[in-house]
């Protein structure tokens, strides 16, 4: 049996986790065993039939008032409780900053071991075999578990995410918990962004110190309205007060794997690359020709960022109207 954490925000269960139950679905599946996720919250029974049309079998709710906010020592107890008794063959959880912050405390109290950032799992000889980025994203190893239960945290928008069948339900399993811990969440302060989430955005526009000042980001803002598109920053512009540091791709902000990565002005450190180079298509707009961001581009334009951005924006404006 392959276990799942179902991440949820806002009353919606974020994209990563589901890649993740698609992809336990899928391992499942090879084997001929059963896939379970694990739902916890305040108010988030309803969402246990959205996991079953993704491929759950069993969701394990725990639906209490005092979970409402996420706490690290209550929710890895919770894990751990259904592992112990469930006894999965692995655990999968999405590489999200709260999955980043849950799989370790659930390894730790499992006695097992935690393979983190996976972009690809295979089964040999009835056994996972994980690949992961490895310094910096220079090199990739290939890794695999010594004993069960196997955990793994999946980087978003890598895995297929499978498409969902209403009619598929889940049996639903009530859970107790005691919630007591030694710290508690007492509020929750989050900036009103409106924007788009950068680790579950299939477009992203990023921008870095090409753009020479913070009012000149406005075109990276346009280009990415008239796409559809998350923004993004490099870290210089983040150290420089022009954006905010939830903006930041790269090995100290996010990792992100969209469809499309379009770097304006970015010349490719590889702290950076660490941060984007699983991006499906990556565009760099760059007027250095030799800039480290050609490496690893798809397509690449060598011109003045201010000249070709709003040609860009014009363009992306005009198709995507045909669209509409």
């Amino acid at each position: 049996m392959v276990l799942t954490f179902a991440e949820h925000r806002d009353g919606r269960l974020r994209r990563p986790s589901l890649e993740a139950l698609s992809e336990a679905r899928r391992l499942a599946d090879a084997v001929s065993g059963k896939v379970e996720s694990i739902l916890i919250g305040s108010g988030v029974r309803a969402l246990a039939d959205e996991l079953g049309s993704h491929g759950a079998d069993r969701v394990h709710v725990f639906d209490a008032p005092e979970l409402g906010a996420y706490a690290t020592e209550t929710y890895a107890r919770a894990m751990a409780q259904v592992a112990l008794a469930a006894k999965p063959w692995a655990v999968l959880v999405a590489y999200t900053a709260m999955g980043r912050d849950l799989a370790p405390r659930v390894a730790a109290q499992l006695g097992a071991g935690l393979v983190s950032d996976c972009v690809s799992l295979e089964i040999e000889d009835g056994r996972l075999v994980a690949r992961r980025p490895m310094y910096s994203g220079k090199a990739y190893g290939t890794v695999t578990w010594l004993g069960e239960p196997q955990l793994a945290t999946l980087r978003a928008n890598v895995f297929a995410l499978g498409k969902a069948d209403p009619s598929r339900k889940a049996e639903v399993a009530l859970g107790t918990l005691d919630a007591t811990a030694r710290a508690r969440v007492t509020a929750v302060h989050a900036k009103a962004s409106g924007k788009r989430e950068l680790s579950e955005a299939q477009i992203i526009v990023s921008g870095g110190r090409g753009l020479k000042g913070p009012e000149n980001y406005r075109l990276v803002e346009e280009l990415a309205a008239a796409m559809g598109a998350a923004t993004g920053a490099s870290r210089a512009i983040v150290d420089a007060g022009w954006v905010d540091h939830q903006m930041q791709v790269g090995q100290t902000g996010k990792t992100v794997s969209p469809t499309l990565y379009i770097a304006c002005g970015i010349s490719g450190a590889i702290q950076h690359l660490a941060g984007m180079s699983s991006s499906k298509v990556i565009v760099a707009i760059n007027k250095d020709a030799d800039a480290p961001i050609f490496k690893v581009a798809n397509y690449g334009i060598v011109g003045d960022v201010f000249e070709v951005l709003p040609k860009l924006t014009e363009a992306a404006t005009a198709y995507f109207a045909t669209k509409a």
